[in-house]
């Protein structure tokens, strides 16, 4: 199994379209699919930048998580997500170790991922989300790829 590694950064914004002046047009990085995660209430687009990409969350309703969030903390950094071989046993070991998780179990992400989130008061004040892609990407965790 190889370690976990930075996959993305996710930020909370009120309206992708308008955040992709910044990052399309000012920083000028690629623009992926947008997709919306209907568990999740968002809609998520995703910026190559190199490596790690940048994830960008708009709330597709005012009560989804990420609506709650930009209006208790407004629009920012949201979480940073690193990518996991087994999902299932990562969680079974940090819930032993006794850390804390937001779902007891997984959760559907985009692209067809499965996910979950160590919850900020096990993540020194950070949310972080564990993400392990679909087993036809399963081949493209090692450090030497580049994720597209």
């Amino acid at each position: 199994m190889t370690h976990p590694h930075l996959d993305h950064i996710g930020i909370a914004v009120k309206s992708i379209s308008d955040a992709l002046a910044l990052y399309r047009d000012a920083l000028g990085l690629h623009v992926g699919e947008r997709e919306e995660v209907v568990s999740q209430q968002v809609r998520v687009q995703f910026l190559e930048t190199g490596e790690t990409k940048t994830e960008l969350l708009e709330p597709s309703s005012a009560d989804s998580p990420i609506g709650r969030f930009i209006e208790k903390r407004g629009e920012g950094l949201h979480h940073i997500a690193y990518r996991v071989e087994n999902l299932q046993k990562m969680m079974d070991d940090l819930e032993e170790s006794g850390c804390r998780l937001i779902y007891p179990e997984p959760r559907p992400g985009s692209h067809g991922t499965r996910i979950n989130f160590i919850h900020p008061s096990s993540g020194g004040g950070i949310l972080v989300e564990l993400i392990e892609y679909p087993e036809q990407e399963a081949g493209n965790t090692s450090e030497e790829e580049h994720h597209s």
